[in-house]
């Protein structure tokens, strides 16, 4: 059986954000297309989907953690490095808004379920979400490349 981990992340990702547009439950807020991600950022993203890419990186975040995640957590990995001018770049978390909007929009759309004190994780809808689109993918992977069967 193929997973979401046995497929490139970002075929996998494109894929996922395509079929997040298709749901009614997913759409960006009307301050989207102005805000930055985080504070480590000098622009807002220049892609015009990039909310639902967002989206479909946390649902993979997700699936690969073992455990749930909090907003906090997903602020950790979405963060980077500030250009502070002449001084030395430090550390910076990412914006909380967005992975908070994000995991309640996912949560309406049942892909993702609050777990008390913990923070978030995927219910089985969304780790079937996951499987199929990682099945689709590696069907087409298998067509242009057939030497990779013998592994799948």
């Amino acid at each position: 059986m193929v997973t979401a981990l046995d497929v490139p992340a970002d075929a996998l990702i494109k894929r996922l954000a395509e079929k997040l547009k298709e749901m009614d439950q997913v759409k960006p807020p009307t301050w989207a297309h102005f805000v930055k991600t985080g504070i480590h950022k000098e622009k807002p993203p220049e892609q015009s989907d990039w909310w639902y890419i967002r989206a479909a990186s946390i649902l993979r975040k997700l699936y690969k953690s073992s455990e749930p995640i909090g907003v906090e957590t997903f602020r950790t990995i979405y963060g980077g490095r500030q250009n502070r001018g002449s001084a030395p770049e430090h550390f910076r978390k990412g914006s909380g808004s967005i992975p908070r909007k994000i995991l309640q929009q996912l949560e309406a759309a049942g892909l993702v379920r609050k777990v008390p004190g913990k923070g978030r994780a995927l219910t089985p809808q969304g780790r079937s979400l996951l499987d199929r689109t990682a099945r689709e993918i590696m069907e087409e992977l298998l067509e242009h490349r057939p030497e990779l069967k013998r592994y799948y």
